[in-house]
């Protein structure tokens, strides 16, 4: 376990203390200070806030200054308004509140205390308001993060609508590239795809404190393919500006320069660049870390020629065949979705008559093959979007699949290449847009920054990132590698998740 996590579970816990000592001198059932979120539904409560409140807590990352707010707001209720309480609040609460609510020189002084307080109730809020926004903002970008679950790459490790905290501390925070931006909002101002940051300044890659990711960590990171991108709904990180210019070179039998002419007349203006820190945020699993050898051999992960174990909730796509039709309602019980009216929670495809292809882990797979019905199951035949130039490097003559990729090496600062044709097609990308050089081929020679070069040495640590969902994970497999400056943080934990309702065998699980 990390120190991050550790002193994340210290503090959580020094918290929940404090809120024990606070509800019970608040006249509150102390034990409701001990259920996470009924606390804060019990504090606006007392508080007689609108219930609203309470449930503006659930949007994602603005849903962290209001549940900073309902604790300052709390906190006045003890008769304490001052700037230096709302800071103890805010970076201190499992040493603030413990003295709050075991000390005998405090006491919960009520509404009586919050009216009378001479200065006036818009000023207070607007205070409060601005210092939990300032507050919040500075957690979020260096301390740690919520995050939801939008798709089922990752299934059934995490399941969509699953939000987690991302620790910043994991691999140690990271200086935004553009620290210019609208609070809480990651790149587009809400509901327009207006910029929600402005590049006037700009700061080069910095992290505090430095840590490798591990093997086998779960990262949230910047997608590195999202830094020129058709800002368009159906296109983004769904279908990307690379995927589409090569989609054009491969149907066309045309060249890649006469692709981007042809990507830049039919989107236009539509086409953006964007920073590293405002590309939009992925989570997978770290299968190999700069240096690694990785092949992939009939489903199973080699890292430099040793058998990788698969992740205990992974997934594949199986056909399967059976005498009768599946019924939904007994494949939701062993945990298989069947969802037509939304693709993120739907795993069972028909096919066929009494035909499936369905995405389901091991554990599943075997439940499913006790069902009376089932006349077999087999592995899912791969498509044309699973093998070939589809994929990383985009080679035209490439034979790797989804299944059987590789070998290919991951690059590690302070490691030297040798320049071959091979090699450039690998990792000419690293070397010109993360890097940051200008890298040309004349008569058979490379040339970097101008000057003719054999070799190149790497300036960053590389990541090679994959989903749970083998079948259904849109990775490095089909864009490459994640430069470590792209790296946002480690996803520690399942603090809420809701399907129809809340999945309470999910709260504050550890994602392994």
């Amino acid at each position: 376990m990390s120190i991050g996590l550790v002193l994340f579970i210290l503090a959580a816990i020094g918290v929940l203390i404090g809120l024990y000592g606070m509800f019970q001198k608040a006249g509150i059932a102390p034990w409701k200070a001990l259920i996470p979120l009924y606390n804060t539904w019990c504090m606006v409560d007392k508080m007689k806030l609108n219930k609203i409140w309470f449930f503006l807590q659930l949007i994602p990352i603005a849903g962290q200054f209001v549940t900073i707010w309902i604790n300052i707001k709390f906190v006045e209720y003890f008769g304490r308004f001052g700037l230096w309480h709302h800071f103890l609040t805010v970076f201190f609460p499992f040493v603030y509140f413990p003295y709050l609510g075991y000390s005998d020189m405090e006491r919960f002084a009520g509404e009586m205390v919050v009216k009378n307080y001479k200065k006036g109730v818009i000023r207070e809020w607007i205070d409060a308001a601005v210092f939990a926004i300032v507050a919040a903002t500075l957690i979020r970008t260096f301390i740690f993060e919520a995050y939801v679950i939008p798709t089922p790459s990752m299934e059934k490790t995490l399941l969509v609508n699953d939000f987690l905290f991302v620790s910043k501390f994991a691999y140690g925070p990271r200086v935004p590239n553009t620290p210019l931006a609208m609070p809480f909002m990651h790149n587009t101002m809400v509901g327009t795809n207006a910029k929600s940051y402005v590049e006037w300044i700009k700061l080069p890659y910095k992290r505090w404190f430095p840590r490798p990711v591990k093997r086998n960590d779960v990262v949230v990171f910047n997608f590195p393919v999202n830094d020129t991108l058709i800002n368009d709904p159906n296109y983004g990180s769904q279908t990307t500006y690379y995927q589409v210019i090569q989609n054009q070179m491969y149907l066309n039998h045309i060249s890649e320069e006469e692709a981007r002419k042809r990507v830049l007349l039919q989107f236009g203006d539509k086409i953006i660049t964007r920073p590293v820190d405002k590309r939009e945020n992925f989570i997978k699993r770290c299968t190999g870390i700069a240096g690694d050898t990785l092949e992939i051999r009939n489903r199973v992960i080699y890292i430099n020629g040793v058998a990788q174990p698969q992740p205990p909730e992974h997934e594949f796509n199986y056909v399967v065949n059976t005498t009768s039709p599946l019924d939904p309602d007994r494949l939701n019980s062993i945990g298989i979705q069947d969802n037509v009216d939304d693709r993120n929670r739907n795993q069972v495809n028909l096919i066929g008559n009494n035909l499936y292809v369905i995405s389901m882990s091991l554990a599943e797979k075997v439940e499913l093959q006790s069902f009376p019905n089932i006349k077999n199951i087999e592995h899912a035949p791969l498509g044309d979007l699973d093998r070939g130039p589809v994929l990383f490097p985009n080679d035209p003559s490439n034979t790797w699949t989804v299944d059987d990729y590789g070998p290919i090496w991951i690059p590690a600062k302070g490691a030297t290449i040798t320049l071959n044709p091979e090699n450039v097609l690998r990792y000419r990308r690293c070397i010109e847009t993360y890097e940051g050089n200008t890298f040309d081929e004349k008569n058979g020679q490379y040339f970097i920054n101008g000057e003719p070069a054999i070799q190149y040495t790497f300036k960053m640590n590389y990541y090679w990132m994959m989903g749970d969902n083998r079948h259904n994970s849109l990775d490095s497999r089909f864009w490459g590698f994640v430069p470590e400056d792209h790296i946002v943080g480690k996803a520690s934990i399942i603090w809420f998740s809701v399907n129809n309702g809340i999945r309470w065998n999910r709260l504050f699980k550890k994602i392994k």
